[in-house]
C-alpha cells in the first residue's frame, strides 16, 4: 500500500461521485416516470422485478420497499426465470427490470417470452441506447457519470442511482395509492411498527371479571388485601349499584398511613382517588403508553360502550405486546 494512500480520502472521493449521480436524476424524472407510474397503477397484479448481479440485489430491495409501500411486487431471479421461475409472472403483472448495461443476456432471453405473453416491461437502464431500453415500453434513464469504483468496473454510483430511482418509483406510487400510516403498519405486523399502529387497548387487557374491587364501606385493611390478590397494584371502589365510584391505589395508602390513617377504622371512600385516569378499549395500545408515562401511573381502567368498566391494563403487559 502507498504510504501517502488516505482511506478518508478516498471514502470522501466515492461520497462525492455518488453525490453528483444522486445529484443528476432529478433532471431525468418526467414523462416516461409518470408513464411508469400510471403504468403499474392500472396493472391489476404485481411488479415483477428482475435484475442480475448487483443490479438483481438493489431489485430485490426496490420489490420490497414497492410491497411493503401498498404496491405488491416480488424479485424473480432472470436465471432461474429461464428455467421455468418466469411462470412466477402472470399476465396481470408489469415487469420491471435494472440493467446498468442495458445488455444482461440472461434479462435479454426473457424479453420474447414477456412479449409474448403481453406483460408490459419497464426497464431502467444507464444506456438509453441498448438493447433493453429499445425493447421496454418505458425506459427509465439511471445514467451515472461514473463509477466510484477507481477500476470503473464495480457497480457502486450506478447502483446507488437505480436504488434512488426505484425508491422514487415507490413513493410517488404510495402517494398517489394514498397509502397511510395505518396500511403500513398492517404490512409490518410482526414489527413495533405495526404493534403501535395497530394494536388496541382491548386486545391486549385483561377481562371485566379481573377487575379488582372492593364495596364503599370496606376498611383500608380489605382493600389492601383486594390490592394483594389482585396484582394490579389497585383496586376500585364500588358503590351500592356497583358503579365504579373511585380507584384506591397503594400509593394511596402509603400517604393514607403517612397522614396518620387507621387502616382498620378508616373507610376506604375517604381516601380513595375519584378523578382516576381511564381509557376506552378501542384506542390504540400506544395511547395507552402515553398516558401512563405522562402521568406517572402504570396500570388503567378500561372502559367500553357506555362507558362501562371492560377491563384493566397494565404497562407490563404494553411491554408484552411490544408497544412500548
Amino acid at each position: 500500500m502507498d504510504k501517502n494512500f488516505s482511506f478518508i480520502d478516498s471514502a470522501l472521493r466515492t461520497i462525492e461521485i455518488e453525490r453528483a449521480a444522486l445529484a443528476g436524476l432529478p433532471g431525468r424524472i418526467g414523462a416516461d416516470f409518470e408513464r411508469a407510474c400510471r403504468l403499474i397503477l392500472s396493472r391489476d397484479g404485481r411488479v415483477a422485478v428482475t435484475g442480475m448481479g448487483k443490479s438483481g440485489h438493489i431489485g430485490n430491495k426496490i420489490a420490497a420497499t414497492l410491497s411493503s409501500t401498498g404496491t405488491p411486487a416480488l424479485f424473480v431471479h432472470p436465471a432461474e426465470a429461464a428455467h421455468g421461475d418466469i411462470g412466477m409472472i402472470t399476465g396481470a403483472d408489469a415487469a420491471l427490470a435494472i440493467s446498468h448495461s442495458g445488455a444482461s443476456a440472461e434479462i435479454i432471453a426473457l424479453l420474447p417470452v414477456l412479449r409474448r405473453r403481453g406483460i408490459p416491461l419497464i426497464a431502467m437502464t444507464g444506456k438509453v441506447d441498448s438493447e433493453l431500453a429499445r425493447a421496454a415500453d418505458i425506459h427509465l434513464d439511471a445514467s451515472v457519470g461514473e463509477e466510484a469504483c477507481p477500476l470503473g468496473l464495480a457497480p457502486t454510483a450506478s447502483t446507488t442511482a437505480a436504488l434512488a430511482l426505484g425508491d422514487a418509483l415507490a413513493m410517488a406510487l404510495l402517494e398517489a395509492r394514498g397509502f397511510s400510516s395505518e396500511d403500513f403498519a398492517r404490512s409490518h405486523p410482526g414489527g413495533k411498527l405495526g404493534a403501535r399502529l395497530l394494536v388496541k387497548v382491548g386486545d391486549v387487557m385483561h377481562s371485566a371479571a379481573e377487575i379488582p374491587k372492593v364495596r364503599s364501606g370496606t376498611a383500608l385493611t380489605g382493600a389492601l388485601l383486594e390490592i394483594s390478590a389482585g396484582g394490579f397494584g389497585l383496586t376500585t371502589v364500588t358503590d351500592a349499584a356497583g358503579h365504579i365510584a373511585g380507584v384506591f391505589s397503594d400509593g394511596d395508602l402509603r400517604r393514607a398511613i403517612d397522614a396518620g390513617r387507621d387502616i382498620v377504622s378508616t373507610r376506604v371512600e375517604e381516601v380513595m382517588s375519584e378523578n382516576f385516569i381511564r381509557i376506552d378499549e378501542n384506542a390504540l395500545a400506544a395511547e395507552a403508553a402515553r398516558i401512563m408515562q405522562e402521568a406517572g401511573v402504570y396500570v388503567l381502567i378500561v372502559t367500553g360502550a357506555g362507558g362501562a368498566p371492560s377491563g384493566i391494563v397494565k404497562m407490563h403487559d404494553l411491554l408484552q405486546a411490544n408497544v412500548v
